[in-house]
């Protein structure tokens, strides 16, 4: 097969968190930012990647008589979406904490103060959107988008604050997509075809 260097993809992507069932884009508004309760994140750190990760565990099956495998069952899937906040805003560390805290305000300040009751225990399943770049179509090499979406997710990393004089402060996020139910798939690919 001959390269198309319409099928490589390169450019950054945006993230959008809204709570888990929020209704998502239809799929024909894949060149539209989703409206609102989906909110933009803000800057990521600059050469850092938005990274949608899906890791499947193959299970071989063997048998006494033969060396090798007979077959493979999948017994595990991963899904992460990784990136590197910039913008560390309370609401950004609200968000890496699993919505486990309470954001008060007043004149001139806000306070954010951890979970400490039973309910911290009890995280706020977030959705995601990742908006980037897809092949083009034909060989006219026009933009085209892709949209990932995971449905349900939790931050699994842990926040740090850190402050250097050569460098800005950077809420490294990981969030674990899970399980949903039998007819609804927990992440979602939509390319732009046209």
């Amino acid at each position: 097969m001959a390269v198309q260097a319409q099928n490589i993809v390169m450019g950054p992507a945006i993230l959008y968190t809204a709570p888990f069932g929020t209704t998502e884009p239809a799929w024909s508004a894949i060149t539209s930012s989703p409206a609102a309760p989906w909110t933009d994140v803000g800057g990521t750190a600059d050469g850092t990647s938005v990274l949608l990760e899906v890791e499947t565990s193959i299970t071989d099956i063997m048998v006494e008589q033969l060396v090798d495998p007979v077959a493979g069952r999948v017994s595990k899937r991963v899904i992460q979406v990784t990136a590197a906040l910039e913008e560390v805003t309370q609401q950004n560390l609200l968000l890496a904490m699993n919505q486990l805290a309470t954001i008060t305000t007043g004149a001139g300040y806000s306070v954010l103060d951890p979970l400490t009751t039973p309910t911290s225990t009890q995280p706020q399943y977030m959705a995601l959107i990742v908006d980037g770049f897809a092949p083009t179509t034909g060989t006219t090499e026009t933009e085209c988008r892709r949209r990932l979406i995971v449905r349900k997710a939790l931050s699994t990393s842990k926040v740090d604050f850190e402050y250097e004089k050569t460098k800005p402060s950077i809420f490294s996020t990981t969030w674990t997509g899970y399980w949903i139910s039998s007819v609804v798939s927990p992440f979602e690919v939509i390319d732009q075809t046209s």
